[in-house]
């Protein structure tokens, strides 16, 4: 059985946490503060870590970076649990050497995924460990998907797209990779009718462009900015020298792709099977945390591209809107969309 610290000062939402790991069969130590997370990490050295970040004593900063610094328990996968979701936050915490981060509310799901991607990426590594200290020890190589990151933020040409404008196109040769550092980015593709289905939304800090990683492959799918967006691109050459030196960053590009496709799946399924209803409140809760909206901030996204990621015609999805707009759930003044009561619109049928 794995083993899970849960460091969370919310005692509600920690007990409840617990209780929800303990009834998927994992083992779980709990902590109020990171001072005690970090006693508690140090003597059982649990399989996975999810820290809260605001918390007194020591924040969830402070305590990736303690146990970082230890030969113990420096990689034990770290799952950041925040409502903080800034890009520089995520970013501090990804340098720090943290493996994801989840933001509340989050859904079960969702939590039992990440779990699960950093179990089997953490018995991947394991297995090339031999290799890790000689990658890392020096500072000019490039051992893991963090330095791959800030490589992209140092060496790459840096791109600003206006709102609407393309990146790439379906068909246009693959010579690029990005790093998005700033907006939201929407791949899409065209049916045989000529309707536009929107396959991913992408935003700050996430890979875009991984067609293959053969030069001059072809782009399975368009990617459109939803809001401006600034990127870092390098060469497919410059990735490819940087996979074919180190053993790490394939393993970790394996997990992160396999994570992509699971999501993907789970949109497929929701698309396929989910009343309009809740396909309209699962769209609209999916904006909001790829657009780090909370429910005070409007989401200003155009009603075409809500109805084309939930898979039902507009006609359909504005139908659905004005029904959650009378039942007090959202209030709508032209684009934008204020969503009021999050957690009833989580759970519409």
């Amino acid at each position: 059985m794995k083993t899970i610290l849960l460091i969370e000062d919310d005692r509600a939402l920690r007990e409840n946490t617990a209780e929800l790991l303990e009834l998927s069969n994992y083992k779980v130590l709990t902590a109020p503060n990171g001072k005690i997370g970090i006693a508690i990490a140090k003597e059982n050295l649990p399989d996975v870590i999810i820290s809260d970040i605001m918390m007194p004593e020591v924040d969830g900063y402070g305590v990736l970076k303690e146990l970082s610094s230890d030969e113990q328990t420096k990689n034990i996968p770290f799952i950041f649990l925040s409502a903080i979701t800034e890009h520089k936050s995520v970013r501090k915490g990804m340098d720090l050497g943290a493996d994801d981060y989840l933001t509340k509310p989050f859904e079960e799901e969702d939590l039992m995924s990440a779990i699960e991607s950093r179990l089997a990426k953490a018995e991947l590594l394991r297995l090339g460990n031999d290799n890790e200290n000689s990658l890392t020890d020096n500072p000019d190589e490039i051992g893991n998907l963090n330095q791959l990151k800030n490589y992209f933020d140092d060496n790459g040409e840096i791109i600003k797209v206006k709102e609407g404008d393309t990146i790439y196109e379906e068909g246009a040769r693959s010579i690029k990779v990005y790093l998005i550092l700033k907006g939201i980015v929407k791949c899409h593709t065209m049916d045989q009718d000529g309707k536009e289905l929107i396959t991913t939304l992408y935003n700050a800090d996430d890979f875009l462009g991984f067609a293959s990683l053969m030069n001059n492959a072809l782009y399975q799918e368009s990617a459109t900015a939803l809001e401006p967006v600034e990127l870092a691109a390098i060469t497919k050459e410059q990735l490819n020298t940087i996979v074919s030196e180190n053993h790490i960053i394939p393993l970790e590009l394996m997990a992160l792709l396999s994570d992509n496709i699971s999501d993907i799946k789970h949109q497929l399924l929701q698309m396929a099977y989910s009343s309009v209803r809740k396909k309209t409140a699962q769209t609209l809760l999916q904006f909001a945390e790829i657009m780090n909206k909370d429910t005070s901030e409007p989401i200003k996204i155009s009603r075409a591209d809500l109805a084309s990621v939930a898979g039902i015609a507009t006609e359909s999805l504005i139908r659905t809107l004005s029904g959650f707009k009378k039942e007090g759930l959202i209030e709508i003044e032209g684009r934008n969309i204020r969503i009021k009561e999050l957690k009833v619109l989580k759970y519409v049928t």
